[in-house]
């Protein structure tokens, strides 16, 4: 890493915090600010993660939390008004949303960055016991392996990292591709299980027609966690369904290939 693109850049945890007096909160967002004052947020955003706040904290309101997401995505991106909406951000939020001390990072990409601090600080670690039974991963273990892959590969610099999708769908839709590219034309890459919530995928083949509609050559690649099974049911209508929407699908296990053919590409 060249020590002259190096940029100091800040960050701040965003916690929910269901109950003041017992002092326990939960990491749901990041938000960095860069040297030019642009403010990067990731916040939860599936429904899994939505489903693990409320094991935890059953009476969490979840529409807060949406709501919170859609504005920020809103806000986020004007240059040089990082300081006045964090300071702003400070003043209006509730007593159940905290944003945590200031820190500062090193980076050169401001956008690798945010995801790898909101991988190490608000996504769930997963555990599983030894002799335990092999689950099948979820969108966030994917994802996880998937930009591991990528960093491998030597692809950070070149790409965008939680991408918003509300200028091809309709304002405030707080959906995000987990990455994406632009070369000629653009590129998406999303992860998606097979074995879990179809919903997401159906949501990838709605944004790749929205996107579409305006950028008829934009690529969308779905990332899985295996290749479609003979036989499962699911498994058949997600791969029939990314078929339909002409999205490219691509299993972890084939995605250091492809990784170094959009590397070739990108360079």
């Amino acid at each position: 890493m060249a020590e002259e693109n190096l940029k100091t850049c800040t960050f701040r945890i965003l916690r929910y915090v269901p109950n003041l007096l017992r002092d326990e909160w939960m990491n749901i967002g990041v938000l960095l600010a860069d040297p030019g004052g642009q403010l990067y947020a990731q916040l939860l955003q599936d429904e899994a993660d939505f489903a693990r706040v409320r094991r935890l904290h059953p009476d969490a309101d979840i529409t807060v939390l949406r709501a919170l997401a859609a504005d920020l995505q809103e806000r986020a991106g004007r240059p040089g008004e990082a300081a006045a909406l964090l300071a702003g951000f400070d003043e209006t939020l509730s007593n159940a949303l905290q944003l945590g001390p200031q820190k500062a990072v090193l980076t050169t990409n401001a956008e690798a960055e945010l995801a790898r601090l909101f991988h190490d600080q608000v996504e769930p670690t997963v555990y599983r016991s030894a002799g335990a039974a092999e689950r099948e991963p979820n969108r966030a273990v994917i994802r996880r392996q998937a930009r591991e892959i990528l960093r491998r590969n030597h692809l950070d610099s070149s790409l965008r990292f939680s991408v918003h999708v509300d200028e091809f769908t309709s304002p405030g839709d707080p959906f995000r591709l987990d990455f994406g590219w632009r070369n000629g034309v653009r590129g998406y890459l999303h992860s998606v299980p097979l074995a879990r919530d179809a919903g997401q995928a159906k949501v990838l083949a709605f944004t790749a027609d929205a996107v579409r509609a305006r950028e008829p050559e934009a690529e969308f690649v779905a990332v899985t966690e295996g290749s479609p099974q003979s036989g499962n049911r699911r498994h058949a209508f997600v791969s029939g369904l990314f078929d339909a929407h002409r999205i490219e699908m691509v299993p972890l296990a084939g995605l250091d290939h492809f990784a170094r053919k959009l590397r070739g590409r990108l360079a």
